[in-house]
């Protein structure tokens, strides 16, 4: 604002401050807060896909089995989320379109999980420490689509860590008009992919169809996993 500017405010009886005041407003009104996807006590706000009587879904506090270090043993005193043992796939009843999904996993020694962005869009998690060459089959990748840039696997056991902004398909009625992009995802502080976008479903998701919005999927018909701090940021208006 130049010098004549806020002279001529001045002479009425305006304050400078108070022009930034509304702006202000207007941009704490725009800023999206996140919203947290699991209480930390129990599974309220997340279905079964199949057979719930099969899930091995539970909350607790997971470590590396000593016994069996391709096992998590289960401290039921805990607030994650656990897959314990092969099961069914796990999501949320919310559906969501434009985002950043943030949350932390830990897989045991060769285990096999995935994270289904919208419900259809997997990223892999996967015991991949120690690889020098990875694949879209291994931790990070976008399955069946594109591998991950790099290997940024932690070792089985440690805590790791997803921050995955992406881009929901678009649609003008019935018709889809641009697809699904991974706008940036992020493991374990690096950058992973950027910009790829994804021309259909991953296979096994929750429909297997496409949509505007879509929930959160974990998987769980495969190896044990755990999950926490998990939570979904809408993109700001």
């Amino acid at each position: 604002m130049s010098r004549l500017t806020l002279s001529l405010l001045a002479a009425v009886g305006v304050s400078a401050a108070l022009l930034f005041v509304p702006l202000a407003a207007a941009e704490q009104a725009d800023e999206a807060k996140p919203v947290l996807l699991f209480n930390g006590k129990d599974l309220t706000g997340w279905k079964m896909k199949g057979n719930a009587e099969k899930s091995k879904w539970v909350v607790g506090a997971a470590t590396l089995d000593e016994k069996s270090p391709n096992k998590l043993a289960v401290d039921k005193t805990g607030e994650q989320l656990i897959n314990a043992s092969t099961g069914v796939d796990a999501y949320t009843e919310q559906k969501f379109g434009d985002g950043t999904i943030e949350l932390e996993f830990m897989v045991p020694k060769g285990s096999n999980s995935g994270i289904y962005v919208m419900g259809e869009y997997e990223i892999q998690i996967l015991d991949s420490f120690g690889k020098e060459k990875v694949g879209p089959g291994d931790l990070g990748g976008l399955y069946g689509a594109s591998a991950p840039r790099l290997n940024a696997s932690k070792k089985p056991g440690d805590w790791q860590k997803f921050v995955i902004e992406y881009q929901a398909p678009k649609y003008e009625g019935d018709k889809k008009v641009s697809n699904m992009k991974f706008i940036k995802v992020v493991l374990n502080d690096q950058v992973i992919h950027e910009n790829v976008e994804m021309k259909g479903p991953t296979p096994s998701g929750v429909t297997g169809k496409e949509a505007a919005t879509g929930p959160l999927m974990f998987q769980g018909d495969h190896g044990p996993v755990a999950f926490r701090n998990i939570k979904f940021t809408p993109k700001a208006k």
